[in-house]
């Protein structure tokens, strides 16, 4: 559907539906969504100029002396979004493209190098897709400063007595459905209150306003049920933390790019080059897809996260996992499953360099190493081969040395990121613990 065609589309199920309110949604660096509320009947001057905004009050994007950008409505990102609660009125949400006030695309736009790096792949001949299984906890809302407390007990798979968190699920579920977000699964997880919602594929774009819009749905309505859900990738000591495995695939035209019937895998050579590509990169890129300090707490041994940087097919404790295709479908089914991303990723930044390093990978016909055939959820496990980083410093140290992810993030992002980053490590390293306290304060 051409722009012009969407945009009168758009205004014409706002007139249509009475919407009253319209919403536009961008991001900063980080992955914290930003939002501009406007009326119905400037949304047309919205599509055609632009909204001007300061974006030296956003982190990540520009300095003071070059601060005015343009938001500018992207017709095809938008969805009605319903109220929490009945009776509420209805709305509409558009995500944004950020541009400099000449129209070109703003360097500190996350979207924007999402976009740029997909269309690296379209030149390719190659459209990204991705399906991501997207785990988060519900936790009592009554002390958010303490120890976080979990709402049941239950495990995975577990219909719980305590129904209210599954009516909680089944809530977000309408609101994602009703907001146009395909679901295609969703399930009590391992730990205790941690719950799953698997979105159905889409394109890398679609998919990436689609954990945005999930995190904020999520939010809202265990806030309207007097919980709190957290996408933080490990809020409770002694238990799993939560991943967002990414299921994701290359096709070209209505052919899957990955799928080979002729090799004893059913892996073609592109699908061969871009987990090498993953691999080979992946220590590069595990600060953009691992992005917190708390991210590094959950990628430890034992608890059922990816430690080694290994693939293997149908092996939940390798990096990168091709899962088993359904019988008569192996053409549509082949993928692959990037398994150490974290909920708390900026899905922009953290699809475009997954992408960039497949892509690499193809490219430059990087070979594929032999496959884990152990389980390295084994702590004792001597052939996991390479360490994914340990902590949020190695990451960036790694990051800092990688052509890729300056060329994925582009020179703008690249340097605040690790500008930010490090801030970050140096305020964890200088703040005292309880586990110091507890353990040192009497001993020493």
């Amino acid at each position: 559907m051409d722009q012009d065609h969407q945009q009168n589309y758009v205004l014409r199920t706002i007139e249509e539906r009475r919407v009253r309110l319209v919403r536009l949604w961008f991001t900063d660096v980080l992955g914290q969504l930003k939002s501009v509320a406007i009326s119905p009947v400037e949304l047309e001057t919205a599509f055609d100029e632009g909204i001007q905004f300061d974006g030296s009050a956003i982190d990540g994007f520009s300095r003071v002396q070059e601060s005015d950008v343009l938001a500018f409505p992207d017709a095809n990102s938008f969805q009605l979004m319903p109220g929490v609660a009945d009776g509420d009125e209805l709305t509409a949400r558009i995500f944004c493209d950020i541009t400099n006030l000449d129209r070109t695309p703003f360097q500190g736009d996350p979207r924007q190098v999402l976009k740029r790096n997909l269309s690296a792949a379209a030149a390719a001949g190659f459209q990204f897709m991705a399906a991501p299984e997207v785990e988060f906890f519900y936790l009592s809302a009554d002390d958010l400063g303490g120890t976080p407390v979990p709402l049941d007990n239950a495990s995975y798979f577990d219909l719980t007595t305590f129904d209210e968190n599954s009516n909680i699920r089944r809530k977000t579920i309408q609101r994602l459905e009703a907001t146009g977000i395909p679901v295609e699964y969703s399930f009590h997880e391992d730990a205790p209150s941690q719950h799953e919602i698997d979105l159905r594929y889409a394109d890398g774009l679609t998919m990436a306003d689609s954990v945005m819009a999930l995190r904020m749905i999520v939010r809202e309505v265990a806030m309207a049920s007097g919980v709190h859900a957290t996408f933080m990738p490990k809020p409770m000591e002694g238990v799993q933390g939560s991943g967002m495995h990414t299921h994701l695939s290359l096709w070209s035209g209505d052919s899957n790019a990955f799928w080979d019937p002729e090799d004893q895998y059913g892996l073609s050579v592109v699908a061969k080059g871009f987990i090498a590509g993953l691999l080979h990169h992946a220590r590069e890129v595990t600060a953009v897809t691992n992005q917190l300090v708390n991210s590094y707490k959950r990628l430890i041994a034992g608890f059922e996260a990816p430690v080694h940087v290994s693939w293997a097919r149908n092996n939940r404790s390798a990096l990168v996992r091709v899962p088993v295709t359904k019988q008569g479908k192996e053409d549509q089914d082949t993928r692959l499953e990037y398994r150490s991303l974290d909920p708390a990723a900026n899905p922009y930044l953290a699809y475009s360099v997954i992408l960039a390093a497949g892509l690499k990978g193809i490219r430059e016909g990087y070979e594929l190493p032999a496959e884990a055939s152990t389980n390295l959820f084994d702590e004792g496990s001597a052939s996991g081969g390479e360490l994914l980083p340990q902590n949020l410093s190695i990451a960036l140290d790694e990051m800092e040395r990688s052509e890729l992810v300056q060329e994925a993030l582009g020179e703008h992002i690249f340097e605040w990121f690790l500008r930010n980053k490090r801030a970050e490590w140096d305020a964890y390293r200088s703040h005292v613990s309880s586990f110091e306290i507890q353990r040192y304060l009497r001993s020493w």
